[in-house]
């Protein structure tokens, strides 16, 4: 399996592009903020050719370039239904201070093929199989993507704002409910073998075993250290 991403955008939003191998049809996940230009340049770079973009949730610094690349690759963009209306109206999913200072002069709305994750659900693209777990928390649709192992590469997750390296993401916005996103952490994170590589929505590359480990909130949701409020763990929340 063939995986790119970079940062983008002033949130430093990972976009990946996800394939059998270079030279095939890709998968692009969360393209963000300022995302267009880099996920071109990484189709001609390695000759992809994408046949869908899926979204791990409906924020904005997730989901802005989804309209100009969608349009231009005529490609279904994926979402889970409970984030859908972010889409067309994101400032609802900020708050109004927020929204307003991250909204500009984007264009807002939804492709003219959307399509809709359910949990549990695996999806067949470009010769890949993603499946589909639902882990709200972050907000209400968010969602993780996870491929299995092959040969040459351990299982991936995608985590979106779900789990990051040595944090998790921000609850505090319209939607963030914190018992709901250490029950996706346990429900979904857990679970999983340790040797999975997790690509997060921001920050660097992990692995289950090394959060697992380290991670006050998956020890948390382990049951490793006290559950005290979402103030216990001393860690830095990332994202939006």
């Amino acid at each position: 399996m063939f995986i790119a991403g970079f940062p983008a955008g002033a949130w430093g939003t990972n976009c990946y592009l996800v394939a059998p191998a270079a030279g095939e049809e890709c998968v692009i996940v969360d393209p963000g903020m300022d995302a267009t230009e880099g996920v071109e340049a990484m189709i001609r770079e390695h000759r992809l050719k994408p046949v869908a973009v899926v979204l791990t949730h409906g924020h904005i610094d997730h989901v802005a370039s989804v309209m100009p690349i969608c349009g231009a690759k005529g490609v279904p963009a994926w979402i889970h239904p409970d984030d859908r209306f972010m889409l067309t109206d994101p400032e609802k999913a900020l708050g109004r201070s927020l929204g307003a200072q991250l909204l500009g002069e984007l264009t807002i709305g939804e492709p003219d093929d959307v399509r809709e994750l359910t949990d549990g659900s695996v999806l067949d693209l470009a010769g890949l199989k993603l499946t589909v777990d639902h882990t709200p928390g972050h907000t209400k649709g968010s969602v993780t993507f996870r491929t299995p192992a092959t040969e040459e590469i351990p299982p991936v997750l995608f985590s979106g704002d779900l789990l990051f390296a040595g944090s998790i993401g921000r609850t505090d916005l319209p939607g963030g409910d914190h018992d709901a996103i250490m029950r996706s952490l346990a429900r979904v994170c857990l679970p999983l073998d340790d040797a999975t590589v997790v690509l997060s929505g921001h920050g660097t590359q992990t692995t289950i075993g090394r959060e697992r480990a380290t991670n006050p909130y998956l020890r948390q949701a382990a049951g490793a250290i006290p559950t005290a409020g979402d103030a216990a763990p001393a860690a830095v929340r990332r994202g939006m």
